[in-house]
């Protein structure tokens, strides 16, 4: 990049800066929905009712508890400067007199989580184990460390510190020890049932080993070490034997770069008194059945003594199987055109709770429902309905209450309680949304066919009242395997982006949200199409079909369509603003990515050529439209320089292209303050360039 260029684009920065401030002061009722709490991680101790949770209030994360039957809420924590450090692993005792977690990092960065500084702190920040008693209301610093895990005794806490086991007493401040030395990063620790055995991963690189600490060993024992990868080990409920899944190790030659390769995988048990060690289940040969590209992965759990659970897409849809500890017969616990994710166990293993798009209406494939099933029968039991949007699910309190997540188009999420022996529902937390009044519109379901016929859907939003003339957006989300609901997402990104859409309906913009194709909640092969990212960007073709929709809508002017979303959903903005400035009239391109070929020779193979057609940066020469690009150039998510790269060459034809960047800021807008400027600069650009 040229000096004079590095130049115009420190002055343009600074002077987004000041811009973005007073574009805060102009939308005041923005700054006022995104101050909505959020409620992240729910906990629910086992043996008292008692829920803990997270809050974030304007970049205050806080954790909070709430006793039953009334659930009069308490802040325990007063962390009460927004120092942009999260709240993460948060669990409660069996007890529910100690609560840990940890504080600080970016949990969300596709690398391993490290510190990060988005407030630009003077002093040194850092992931850091905290330890808290209910009973006084004591909070004690452990340490630095990620990752806590409670002691079935509930008088230690373990973590991982710089890829080494350690432990520490509750109540203790600094007096962690590293617990045993060992080779390798460790990962996925889990204390035996008894607590006198920890099994983890150890990884080394391109394969990794199963290791078990004994209390009363001298030595590490390696469980079936090979030249695979092995990894979530589980204990079995008399912990005498483990479960694991192993795949083949990464970094090695595939066959095709082009074909959607069957990631095969399989069960093993290890029986820890004779060593020996038995495949009890590979995956079939059906591409389907490969390695589950969703939250967890298998989701390989040992809960029940007769029986193993995992997940896989085998019948095409994301679903709970059972494999039989002694017989190794499986039999498919949930079935349907669904997906099925955030499961949980009751204390004996005899349920497992989980969140799904599906239930009575037609369009609960657009919301998601708190699901039981048994594990002996494979009953299934829808425990909530209606047009509520819920997740998380957990037993507590003696597997008597369900605890999860709730929110609906103009609710923001919040704790709720349901009576397994009732039936009846209780919200928690109320006092905090006391005032909150959103004005928000009820979004529709609308279904649209891009031309190589696909079929996708997506939620419409429009102003109030027989308005002509529409401005109008398309937002896309991010991931790609994410799905938007007919509602407040339950993700802290997506609900800060559902407020977003609301508020540009409420400045008079008619907003498309696509679920376009590569996303969950429709099956393996929508997740899953033909010439699709790297090799293709099909799903673009979606995003194309979406602005010619949207412009062809009665009560919409086709001249004033525009397209905004982040992470992926930037690249896919960027790729609409190149290819089809005819439709895309203006757009905000948040930390997408630009480039995917980097410094390789576009000719250089028939992979070279694929990445580079499916680069926003190869499509410039056709690029028309206005864009605002925004960047924190601290993120572990997509690199900051795909950005420098998009600009530079833009601004050599002179498109009209605007930049906000955020020093020291990561992909999930950690700091308050920089989230409020991401969102006001980018309903200020839309207004400015669309209304």
């Amino acid at each position: 990049m040229k000096l004079s260029s590095i130049r115009f684009l420190s002055f343009l920065t600074c002077l987004l800066f000041f811009c973005s401030a007073i574009v805060a002061q102009e939308h005041p009722n923005l700054n006022k929905l995104l101050s909505i709490p959020y409620i992240g991680n729910i906990e629910g101790a086992t043996s008292v009712d008692r829920l803990a949770f997270t809050v974030n209030e304007q970049g205050r994360r806080n954790v909070y508890i709430a006793d039953g039957p009334d659930y009069t809420i308490k802040k325990v924590t007063h962390f009460d400067e927004d120092d942009a450090q999260e709240i993460t692993s948060l669990s409660i005792s069996n007890d529910g007199n100690w609560v840990v977690f940890a504080r600080g990092g970016d949990h969300g960065s596709n690398s391993a989580a490290v510190a990060v500084n988005p407030a630009s702190l003077v002093h040194e920040t850092n992931i850091e184990i905290f330890s808290l008693s209910l009973t006084d209301n004591k909070l004690y610093k452990v340490g630095n460390g990620d990752f806590p895990v409670l002691h079935p005794n509930n008088r230690t806490v373990t973590y991982l510190r710089r890829g080494k086991v350690w432990s520490s007493p509750l109540g203790r401040e600094k007096s962690g020890k590293q617990l045993f030395a060992m080779r390798g990063i460790a990962r996925n620790i889990q204390w035996s049932p008894d607590g006198t055995q920890l099994t983890f991963v150890s990884r080394r690189g391109a394969y990794s080993f199963i290791g078990v600490y004994q209390n009363a060993s001298k030595r590490l024992k390696w469980v079936s070490p090979s030249f695979y990868t092995d990894a979530f080990p589980q204990w079995s409920p008399d912990g005498k034997q483990i479960a694991f899944v192993r795949r083949e190790p990464t970094g090695v030659a595939n066959d095709s770069l082009f074909n959607a390769l069957s990631r095969s995988w399989s069960i093993m048990v290890a029986d820890l008194i004779s060593d020996k060690v038995e495949k009890v289940y590979a995956s079939p040969t059906n591409k389907r059945a490969g390695y589950p590209r969703i939250g967890g992965g298998v989701n390989l759990r040992w809960k029940n003594s007769d029986y193993i659970t995992f997940m896989s897409y085998e019948d095409g849809w994301p679903h709970l199987y059972r494999l039989d500890a002694k017989s190794k017969a499986i039999k498919q616990l949930t079935k349907g055109n669904f997906t099925v994710e955030d499961m949980a166990y009751d204390s004996k293993g005899k349920y497992i709770l989980f969140a799904a798009n599906t239930g009575k209406d037609k369009f609960d494939f657009e919301r998601s429902h708190v699901g039981r099933v048994s594990v002996d029968d494979a009953k299934v039991d829808m425990l909530t309905e209606g047009e509520g949007i819920e997740s998380a699910p957990f037993f507590y309190y003696g597997d008597r209450l369900v605890g999860f997540k709730s929110s609906t188009y103009d609710k923001p999420v919040q704790p709720k309680v349901y009576d397994l022996r009732t039936a009846k529902q209780r919200v928690v937390a109320d006092e905090l949304f006391k005032g909150v009044h959103t004005g928000f519109v009820k979004p529709t379901q609308v279904f649209i066919t891009s031309e190589d016929g696909i079929k996708f859907s997506s939620q419409y939003y429009k102003p109030q009242g027989n308005r002509k003339n529409l401005p109008a957006v398309i937002y896309i989300h991010g991931g790609p395997r994410r799905q938007m609901y007919l509602g407040w997402h339950h993700r802290d990104y997506y609900f800060y982006d559902y407020t977003t859409c609301q508020y540009l309906v409420q400045q008079g913009f008619a907003v498309l949200s696509v679920n376009y194709r590569m996303g969950t909640g429709y099956g393996y092969d929508f997740q899953h199409p033909k010439s699709a990212g790297s090799l293709g960007a099909s799903e673009y073709k979606d995003i194309l079909a979406a602005g010619k929709w949207l412009a062809g809508q009665a009560d919409v002017n086709p001249e004033k369509v525009g397209v905004f979303g982040g992470s992926y959903g930037g690249y896919l903005t960027a790729m609409a603003l190149a290819k089809n400035s005819d439709i895309f009239k203006a757009g905000v391109d948040i930390h997408g990515v630009h480039n995917r070929l980097k410094d390789r020779d576009p000719n250089s193979s028939r992979t070279a050529r694929l990445n580079w057609d499916s680069s926003p940066s190869r499509w410039v020469d056709t690029w028309k439209s206005p864009v605002l690009l925004i960047h924190g150039d601290d993120d572990g998510n997509v690199a900051f320089w795909h950005s420098i790269d998009l600009y530079s060459r833009l601004k050599v034809r002179k498109v009209d292209v605007e930049v906000l960047v955020l020093p020291d800021e990561n992909h999930h807008w950690q700091l308050f303050e920089n989230l409020v400027k991401v969102k006001a600069a980018t309903v200020d650009f839309l207004v400015r360039k669309l209304k």
